[in-house]
């Protein structure tokens, strides 16, 4: 079993910044990817970015240039660094783990509790 604790949502006005945290402890083997997820009122869950222990990354077209996935193995940590925020992406933002590198969230085996994020306009 792995579990995930996210920190750092919240709120941030359009333009602005957030910084997310996820920390996994429990069986970290089963972990090799780490990711996040989004899911907004009425829409389905969508990848926002994940990587692998090694860095290999996959980033959601709308991320791209503006979000940064990064991680820190020793501390088994992800972050998600989110810049020029848009007050469409207010959802909660979800931590996944799982062994193969995909945005099918169903490959994913461990998921967070969520961390509400509102981007004000």
């Amino acid at each position: 079993q792995v579990q995930l604790v996210e920190s750092g949502g919240g709120l941030a006005q359009a333009g602005g910044s957030l910084r997310l945290s996820c920390q996994a402890s429990g069986s970290i083997f089963s972990a090799n990817v780490m990711g996040w997820y989004r899911q907004a009122p009425g829409k389905e869950r969508e990848l926002v970015a994940t990587i692998t222990t090694f860095g290999g990354t996959i980033y959601a077209t709308s991320a791209r240039g503006r979000f940064t996935i990064s991680r820190d193995n020793a501390k088994n940590t992800v972050y998600l660094q989110m810049n020029s925020l848009k007050p469409e992406e207010t959802a909660v933002y979800y931590c996944a783990a799982g062994r193969v590198l995909t945005s099918t969230s169903g490959m994913y085996d461990y998921w967070g509790q969520g961390t509400q994020v509102t981007v004000s306009s």
